[in-house]
């Protein structure tokens, strides 16, 4: 077997993967934006500010132009939308970025901060992968550095020995480093990012006396974090903390159209992934996205007043039970997908507050039924299946 064979062989043995990072699944758009759009880049940034936007926001539906052709890019192309929300938000997050910055997402559990952070940094520095998921366990080592332990035995303290973490990484490469759920990391280990912000380098004291005893941040590094406003078990940031961060509040999707598009679209491709195909009635997903924008915003779309419940009804639940009915009708075919949606329900509600039982009954003894008896034959259906909320 010649070495050409057995590289072809590694390739085709490697695993498929459930999921790619955004740099490998935006890669074609990528690579397009960076030939289309020739204009000033902050330093260390493969895409302008402008093209950043773009990518995250979509073109429009417009095709772009490559100014000259190229060998493997196509002449035009369409960029699409991949982040629901409002432009302004985009961009200004996208300012903080180029100023070298640090940028803080905050918002409520599932209105797509994380998938916002991957973007960026895909679409900034082309990976998203310089990351730290924030827990009450990190330890500074995540935000500083940490050890091999057998090269330390055996060397004692030297640059080959030394463990650099996500964000050490993306200080010596001039990259964006992420940190997810910033607030539940413990007080003490946050703050490990304020000198890292304040003074763009890292002291190595155990090298001291040697020129690796300090790490220089390249031109372009900064951070991306990420926190819920609703969540328990957080740690209050630091002022100090705070004053290295510009805050962007994600909000929920406000237009249901948009909502509803997205989550067919996301749940297609769950559905997709788990070697189906999609085939939920659009009414059965305008009523599940009817009923967690009703129950997130404590207020129906007649102007019903509705309890919310404790647990956070976001769009990214409602994108797992409507996954979840397309699954179910996939492979346990014999219902109708709607008769699904109570005990999905049930099983979000009950990830919190066991109070929120109760709320969702009420829910069905008010807009449910009143819509039941305006003659929707859907709510009518909805409405049939109280009894499975028991």
């Amino acid at each position: 077997m010649t070495p050409t064979d057995t590289v072809a062989t590694a390739a085709t043995a490697r695993p498929a993967r459930q999921t790619l990072p955004a740099e490998e699944r935006h890669a074609t758009e990528l690579a397009f934006l960076a030939a289309q759009d020739e204009g000033p880049r902050p330093p260390g940034w493969r895409l302008t500010p402008r093209s950043v936007v773009t990518f995250v926001c979509g073109s429009g539906g417009e095709s772009l132009k490559l100014p000259k052709p190229h060998e493997t890019l196509p002449d035009k192309l369409v960029i699409t939308p991949k982040f629901v929300g409002e432009r302004a938000l985009v961009e200004r997050c996208v300012v903080t970025l180029a100023g070298e910055r640090g940028l803080l997402l905050v918002g409520e559990p599932g209105t797509a901060k994380s998938m916002l952070s991957e973007l960026l940094s895909a679409a900034v520095c082309g990976t998203s992968a310089l990351t730290v998921q924030g827990t009450a366990g990190t330890t500074e080592d995540a935000f500083r550095y940490g050890w091999n332990y057998a090269l330390l035995l055996a060397q004692g303290p030297t640059p080959q020995a030394l463990v650099d973490s996500p964000v050490l990484g993306a200080m010596r490469s001039g990259r964006v480093a992420r940190v997810e759920e910033i607030t539940r990391c413990l007080p003490e280990v946050q703050d490990a990012l304020v000198s890292i912000l304040s003074d763009r380098r890292v002291s190595v004291p155990e090298l001291s006396g040697t020129d690796d005893a300090q790490v220089a941040a390249a031109p372009g590094f900064t951070v991306i974090a990420t926190a819920n406003l609703r969540d328990r078990g957080v740690s209050e940031m630091s002022a100090a903390l705070k004053r290295r961060f510009n805050f962007e509040t994600v909000h929920p999707i406000a237009d249901v159209d948009a909502e509803t598009a997205l989550v067919k679209r996301q749940a297609t491709a769950a559905v997709e992934r788990a070697g189906a195909a999609f085939g939920v009635d659009d009414a059965v997903l305008d009523v599940l996205v009817t009923v967690f924008r009703d129950l997130r915003a404590g207020r129906s779309a007649e102007g019903w007043d509705v309890e919310r419940p404790g647990t956070v009804m976001s769009t990214a639940e409602a994108v797992q039970v409507a996954a979840s009915l397309g699954v179910a009708a996939a492979y346990l075919p014999g219902g109708d997908a709607l008769d699904l949606v109570p005990g999905h329900l049930l099983g979000v509600v009950h990830k919190d507050d066991p109070a929120d039982h109760a709320r969702l009954l009420g829910y069905w003894d008010g807009p449910v039924r009143r819509r039941a008896e305006d003659g929707s034959a859907m709510w009518r259906r909805l409405w049939d299946l109280r009894e499975s909320l028991r």
